[in-house]
């Protein structure tokens, strides 16, 4: 054992049909996933042992695997049964079920290899929170234009462009990486982008060129019991730049204020009314969430 794979956790994950230590779990290196990327995933947070939003995200990796002419291979109450048995044996406020499924093991070629068998696995991570202080002062963020490819809807493991992304903003000191194809807002590297102006919530309209986040219906849910209007359209540059509130959201950030954007604030450069009010419904619908049947 390596001294990176004595760090892996000892806690079980699931892969193919067996559940097994993490640091033991192990795939064929012609698995089409390792060598193409030719698989989806998706990943669905948990609080106090109780998944939220699972219908959701189950249905979009279900959406993710028909994009890619890939049958489901385990029914709703079969996905809802493996997470529930990760969650359950590792406990604790926060965590992260991530599902992977790939095409499966078969010689090299490009061309989809039809009557394999796909690789399944899912995995359990504790999900690091946004701590108080960075909510009170809201997070820095930068810009870039979308390089990524044009089918940004599927939730797939080919995700070096996000990678390249995310890296703009690492190194440039800020929290997220929000991009544009031409003058339109995508999202960012691995959140949703949402522009505020006079009250008013509007996000991209969810086609090929974005992912459509499960916050997207959350969100809109969320506006509706506030009394928030809400609405899906082309957002420009100019409107996120000029916006009173600029806010992200992702699994592991909730909704999460951005005040500044390539050095410059938005609005008064502090978290607006708007993240306040929708942060304070998240937390509600986290609350509902774990007291439902």
């Amino acid at each position: 054992m390596g001294p990176l794979t004595s760090l892996l956790p000892e806690t079980l994950c699931y892969l193919d049909g067996a559940f097994t230590p993490l640091r033991d779990a192990k795939i064929s290196v012609l698995d089409r996933g390792f060598i193409f990327g030719d698989g989806v995933y998706d990943v669905v947070p948990a609080y106090d042992g109780h998944l939220f939003c699972f219908d959701e995200h189950i249905a979009r990796l279900g959406r993710s695997l028909a994009a890619l002419q890939m049958a489901n291979p385990h029914t709703e109450k079969e996905w809802r049964a493996i997470a529930q048995q990760l969650v359950d044996q590792v406990g604790g406020p926060s965590l992260a079920v991530y599902f992977q499924v790939t095409r499966g093991v078969a010689p090299r070629d490009h061309a989809m290899t039809r009557g394999i068998k796909p690789t399944v696995f899912a995995m359990v991570n504790t999900m690091k929170q946004v701590a108080d202080s960075v909510r009170a002062t809201g997070v820095p963020c930068v810009t870039s234009d979308d390089f990524r490819w044009q089918k940004a809807h599927i939730k797939t493991t080919s995700l070096l462009g996000a990678v390249l992304a995310r890296q703009i903003s690492i190194e440039a000191g800020a929290t997220e990486t929000i991009m544009f194809r031409g003058e339109a807002l995508s999202e960012a590297s691995s959140s949703n982008v949402w522009v505020v102006k006079d009250g008013r919530v509007a996000g991209p309209l969810p086609d090929e060129m974005v992912l459509k986040g499960i916050r997207y219906g959350l969100l809109e849910r969320l506006c509706r019991e506030t009394g928030i209007p809400f609405e899906l359209r082309r957002v420009t540059r100019e409107e996120v730049f000029g916006a009173d509130e600029l806010m992200l959201s992702s699994a592991s950030k909730e909704v999460l204020p951005v005040t500044t954007l390539d050095g410059m604030a938005i609005g008064t450069g502090t978290p607006g009314p708007t993240y306040h009010a929708l942060y304070a419904a998240y937390q509600q619908a986290k609350q509902r969430n774990g007291t439902s049947p």
